[in-house]
């Protein structure tokens, strides 16, 4: 188990719609630290911000070039291999707008999606990566063992490859 410190922020009153947020945050948080193969230093800082759509749209646009909203920005703090010594792993944004129409559009529990994001933003503070098929082989496979492990169903099922 990490001893990582997870500190929560929540800076959009549509997160108030799901009770519990900051525990459900935390949980799934925890779980890919503890899932991800990759020690961290103790004590290390990660940041999980559940923020809104203008506010991702805004660092999307500056930091990636994409002029427009997404459901999770991560942004590593080191290189995987300096995860052991380092004394900030990243930080996570999460899109409230974004996260509630895609839980909608897909039939899944706002909770549970917004797991899955947290998951997602912290395999990649880890290093884990979905730019090649086998990357996201990969990555995918431990999001889904990760979930399985919070009693969430595999959020790829019925998913069309590479899309």
């Amino acid at each position: 188990m990490s001893g990582a410190n997870i500190d929560i922020a929540v800076e959009s009153e549509g997160w108030d719609e799901l009770a519990g947020a900051d525990v459900l945050v935390a949980r799934a948080a925890q779980a890919a630290l503890d899932a991800g193969g990759r020690p961290v230093a103790p004590g290390a800082e990660v940041s999980i911000v559940l923020s809104d759509d203008e506010t991702v749209r805004a660092l999307n646009a500056r930091w990636r070039g994409k002029d427009k909203p997404t459901n999770v920005l991560s942004f590593p703090a080191c290189a995987p291999e300096q995860l052991a010594s380092a004394p900030h792993i990243g930080d996570v944004i999460i899109a409230f707008e974004t996260t509630r129409r895609e839980a909608d559009e897909e039939g899944k529990a706002l909770a549970d999606h917004l797991s899955h994001l947290v998951v997602h933003g912290m395999l990649h503070l880890l290093g884990y990566d979905h730019e090649t098929d086998v990357e996201a082989e990969e990555m995918e496979g431990l999001e889904v063992r990760i979930l399985a492990g919070l009693g969430i169903a595999d959020p790829y099922a019925g998913a069309v490859p590479g899309e």
